[in-house]
């Protein structure tokens, strides 16, 4: 049960930084594209060029699998699109609380393409900490419908391409190898979409000082270098796990928007109810599956 223990500490801590994702959504004054695009391409540049100087070999070994890389990082820049257009539209506490879906599509995918048997405790998991989000959101305004479609959108994306992640690292291709294809396929997509669209102009790279500091932070730490640690992550202890213990993100991002954007959700006996629920369910999900084991191991 303790074997991963340093994979699962790293991962909440993953976890706390992506906290500060929605809360740069709204801090970097730009539009949602320009945020996602230069996101990207400072993790893919930073990230290429920290690889190069270091000597590490990011060749992916054949077509196939190169195709497979693209096609995931396609899917990762359209939900960041749809994760930063729900907050815009709405609230950064709204749009992170919608990911908490992502475990409920991880929950059957998973078995699929990792080809393993289906869980439903993992499946019964995924509703209960959909319970606990509906306590956690409080005095959300319910009139955001746009941010809930968007974000819903969004969470979905992300299980598909956690999973699909974690099969392609399975396989072979290293985490920094997946993560700097991915990171500058979705610079090229996005910047073709954009041209095509007419956003490409001489304003589209002017910003201040601090949103440029800010996108460096979501670029470099938010990004490469979180994106790249957790691939490594999902591998040893699975996507469902990863995506569950995610869930504890809109709970730190609601504090997080308390402090910083004086945001109007309430620290109330709802919110304490509900972050509570979902960190019981995160910790119970490795003791119910220690326990199966051992059941399995007798029986």
């Amino acid at each position: 049960m303790f074997a991963n223990l340093k994979y699962h500490l790293l991962m909440h801590l993953i976890i706390f930084i992506w906290g500060f994702t929605g809360i740069l959504g709204k801090l970097i004054h730009l539009e949602f594209y320009q945020i996602v695009f230069f996101r990207v391409l400072i993790a893919g540049t930073s990230l290429l060029l920290f690889l190069l100087i270091a000597g590490k070999k990011i060749r992916i070994k054949n077509t196939a699998s190169a195709l497979k890389v693209i096609g995931v990082g396609i899917i990762v820049v359209v939900h960041w699109l749809t994760f930063f257009k729900a907050i815009q539209v709405s609230t950064v506490s709204l749009g992170v609380l919608c990911l908490s879906t992502t475990t409920l599509h991880v929950s059957w995918l998973e078995p699929i393409v990792m080809k393993r048997k289906f869980s439903w405790i993992e499946f019964l998991l995924g509703l209960l900490v959909i319970v606990g989000i509906a306590f956690v959101s409080g005095n959300i305004n319910t009139s955001h419908h746009k941010g809930v479609y968007w974000g819903l959108l969004s969470a979905m994306l992300a299980a598909f391409f956690s999973v699909f992640n974690a099969r392609l690292n399975r396989d072979g291709i290293p985490s920094s190898s997946l993560t700097v294809y991915e990171m500058l396929t979705g610079t090229i997509v996005i910047f073709l979409w954009l041209f095509f669209q007419g956003e490409i102009n001489a304003g589209f790279f002017e910003m201040t000082q601090s949103d440029f500091g800010w996108l460096v932070f979501l670029g470099i730490v938010c990004t490469s270098a979180a994106f790249m640690l957790m691939i490594e992550v999902v591998n040893k202890i699975g996507a469902f796990s990863a995506s569950l213990s995610i869930n504890l993100e809109p709970v730190y991002t609601m504090l997080l928007a308390i402090f910083i954007l004086h945001e109007n959700e309430q620290l109330n006996s709802r919110f304490y109810f509900g972050a509570s629920f979902i960190v019981v369910i995160v910790f119970l999900n490795p003791v119910l599956k220690s326990l199966m084991k051992r059941k399995n191991a007798i029986g």
